[in-house]
């Protein structure tokens, strides 16, 4: 397997020595051309900046059940362009809720499910996860494909972002711009994100709400991380 050490932050001393993220057979393909350029609104639990793009595990956070650590999040993606041969991933939509666990330092994250637009082909679905086997080069104890699609909107500015999943009954995120210099937004350039060797730097955003509401894992954040990146990946960057 390709080693991603030269370009992983905090993920680098244990993704390059583990399988690629498990996902369902029916959908993940191989042997085949694809591109993914897509632009996330994200969002997790941890405080601003989330440290598990340096660190093997995530922030300490107080609960009821005493202190914790883990990274629950939120990605709503839009692809901008891309392909899985013959298949046009061109505007396809699709919802990453999961937490990353406690810690990964044998490359073990917790738990993911990803909910795609109504409408989505199965062809698509295929490309989306192809590509996801290796922009998120870990092992998960449980990576799922929801059994049912969901209307997902997605509006972004430079001072807002918002996405919902079944118009917020399901998943609900709202990002409010982090002020830099020179009335610009907040910029963290040269970071890497996960597998993907590029990026447009991460747009600090705050949440104003992160939530999750499906199932007995459903969660609920405001004010801890948030941002937006454009990720680009190709087949070809895994020969390299």
């Amino acid at each position: 397997m390709r080693n991603y050490s030269h370009i992983l932050a905090g993920f680098a001393v244990v993704i390059f020595a583990v399988g690629m993220v498990v996902l369902p057979q029916s959908f993940a393909t191989a042997n085949k051309d694809w591109h993914f350029n897509g632009t996330v609104i994200e969002a997790c639990s941890c405080p601003m900046f989330c440290p598990c793009y340096f660190n093997t595990e995530p922030a300490l956070r107080h609960t009821e059940h005493g202190a914790e650590h883990f990274c629950r999040f939120s990605m709503a993606y839009k692809i901008n362009k891309g392909h899985h041969g013959d298949t046009d991933l061109t505007g396809v939509k699709f919802w990453v809720a999961g937490d990353l666990g406690a810690d990964w330092k044998d490359g073990t994250t917790d738990w993911a499910v990803v909910t795609f637009q109504t409408g989505t082909t199965a062809a698509q679905k295929a490309g989306v996860t192809t590509a996801l086997r290796h922009i998120f080069p870990v092992k998960w104890n449980s990576f799922e494909v929801a059994e049912e699609d969901a209307e997902i909107s997605w509006e972004a500015s430079e001072d807002r972002a918002e996405a919902k999943l079944a118009d917020g009954v399901k998943a609900h995120i709202i990002l409010n711009k982090w002020q830099g210099m020179d009335g610009k937004p907040g910029m963290f350039q040269n970071i890497a994100y996960f597998g993907a060797p590029r990026n447009t730097g991460f747009k600090m955003m705050p949440n104003e709400i992160e939530a999750w509401r499906v199932g007995d894992k459903a969660f609920e954040y405001r004010g801890s991380t948030g941002f937006m990146t454009t990720v680009d990946m190709r087949s070809e960057d895994l020969a390299m």
